[in-house]
Formats: structure tokens, C-alpha cells, sequence
């Protein structure tokens, strides 16, 4: 019964080991069973937390526009041993990072109508919900709308970059999602 459970679970979507331990005790599996079938299953090659980080990293980054620090914790959320998640993680560059801020931010200013300081919030908004620092939501913002119009870029001119990326930055050292 615990390997149809896991096999069932790994037919869906590729599962970690933590999140298959899960499905197995909420079903009532015992431990003992449990851990003798989820070791079988990763001698086999059927587990595999590592690959299972780099490909949720990769979909979620291309697919959602999802920094490290928002991927970080959903792997955590799913189980992911830390350092296997930082493995991941480090595949991620911040040119990478930056550029995908980027393209949010234009796709996004695309649809959004106001003021060039209300689209500026709205637009670093955005970014910092998707994981990424103050500073680069704060560039990515401010790159994008003095590429929309005259008056946009005359406002993007006189926002000072370093000075609300060092504000940020206070904040992001003590955000939830770094614990």
C-alpha cells in the first residue's frame, strides 16, 4: 500500500522525500514502513531531492518570474535540505535575476495606468512579492519607466537608486523569509 501511495503521488509531479513522508503518515503508514519504502525508492533513483531543486528553480524562475529568495522558501516549504537548496539556488545568477525583474516590470507596467510614483510602487510592489531585494526591484522599476515616456523618465531621473536600496536592504535583513 506505501509504494502505491508514493507511486501515485510521483505520477502527478516529481515529490521529495519529505513531501512523500507526508502523504505516507496521512495515510496512516507507519514510520517503520514509511522510511524502509522512501529508502528503496532512493536507492532506485525514484527520490531525488537535488534534481527535484534544480528543476523547481528553473520552471518556477522562467515560468512565475520568481526570485531566489521567494524559491528558497517555497523548497524549504517542500522539504528541500538547505544546502541542496542553496546547490539550486546558486544556478540562478544575479544577471539572470535582474534581467527577469526587468521584463516583469516592463510586462507589468504595460497594464497598469497612474501617476509615475504610484506606478513606481506598484511596480517595486510587485517585485518584492515575487522575492526579489530592494535594490533590484527598485533598478528593474526605475529602468522600466524611463523607458514608458518623457514624463516617466523624468520622474525615474530624480529617484535616488542607492539610497532607497540601502533603506530596503535594512528592511530585507530582517524579512520572514530569510528564517
Amino acid at each position: 500500500m506505501a509504494r502505491d501511495i508514493c507511486l501515485r503521488q510521483l505520477a502527478g509531479r516529481p515529490r521529495t522525500r519529505v513531501e512523500l513522508a507526508r502523504a505516507l503518515t496521512r495515510r496512516g503508514i507507519s514510520a517503520e514502513v514509511a522510511t524502509a519504502v522512501l529508502d528503496r525508492y532512493d536507492e532506485v533513483g525514484m527520490i531525488d531531492d537535488a534534481a527535484f531543486a534544480r528543476a523547481w528553480v528553473s520552471s518556477r524562475h522562467a515560468g512565475r518570474g520568481l526570485a531566489r529568495r521567494a524559491l528558497a522558501t517555497e523548497l524549504r516549504q517542500r522539504g528541500v535540505d538547505g544546502d541542496v537548496a542553496k546547490a539550486a539556488l546558486g544556478e540562478l545568477d544575479d544577471e539572470t535575476e535582474a534581467e527577469t525583474a526587468r521584463a516583469l516590470a516592463d510586462r507589468k507596467l504595460r497594464a497598469t495606468r497612474g501617476e509615475p510614483d504610484a506606478v513606481f510602487r506598484r511596480l517595486v510592489g510587485m517585485l518584492a512579492r515575487r522575492g526579489y531585494s530592494p535594490g533590484v526591484a527598485i533598478r528593474a522599476a526605475k529602468e522600466a519607466l524611463a523607458a514608458q515616456s518623457a514624463e516617466a523618465a523624468e520622474f525615474a531621473e530624480r529617484i535616488d537608486t542607492e539610497a532607497l536600496s540601502d533603506a530596503g536592504s535594512d528592511l530585507d535583513r530582517e524579512s520572514p523569509l530569510d528564517t
